[in-house]
C-alpha cells in the first residue's frame, strides 16, 4: 500500500498529537470575530485605544532608516534599536541588554513561569 492510498484518518501520528485538544482560548477568540460582540473573555483591548497613527509613523521611520535590519531575523532578545528605545523610556536606569522583546503577553508569562 502506498502512502497516497491511505486515508488521512489512517495516518500514524505521534501519540502526543493524537491526544491534543483544541485551545480553549482560540475557541473563545473565534467568537470575538463576530460582528457586534464585545468580549471580555479573551482579554482583548478596545481597538479604539490602538495608537494606529503613531504605530504607522514608527513603522515608516524604522523601515526608512533601518528596514533591512528590522525585517531580518535577529537575536532572540529582539531588535536591538527597539530594546535600546524601550530601556530609554523606562523611569529607572536599565541596560538594553536587560530588555527582552516578546511576541506577546503569553510568551512573556510563559518565560516568567519557566524561570520561577
Amino acid at each position: 500500500m502506498k502512502l497516497n492510498d491511505l486515508q488521512h484518518t489512517q495516518w500514524i501520528l505521534a501519540q502526543r498529537a493524537a491526544r491534543m485538544n483544541p485551545s480553549v482560548i482560540r475557541e473563545i477568540l473565534k467568537v470575538t470575530e463576530r460582528p457586534g460582540i464585545i468580549s471580555f473573555a479573551g482579554g482583548l483591548p478596545s481597538p479604539r485605544t490602538f495608537p494606529i497613527s503613531e504605530f504607522a509613523a514608527a513603522c515608516e521611520k524604522v523601515l526608512r532608516d533601518d528596514g533591512q535590519a528590522a525585517l531580518q531575523y535577529a537575536a532572540s532578545e529582539g531588535y536591538a534599536p527597539l530594546r535600546e528605545r524601550v530601556a530609554a523610556m523606562l523611569p529607572w536606569p536599565v541596560d538594553p541588554a536587560q530588555v527582552l522583546i516578546t511576541t506577546g503577553s503569553q510568551q512573556g508569562l510563559d518565560l516568567v513561569a519557566k524561570i520561577l
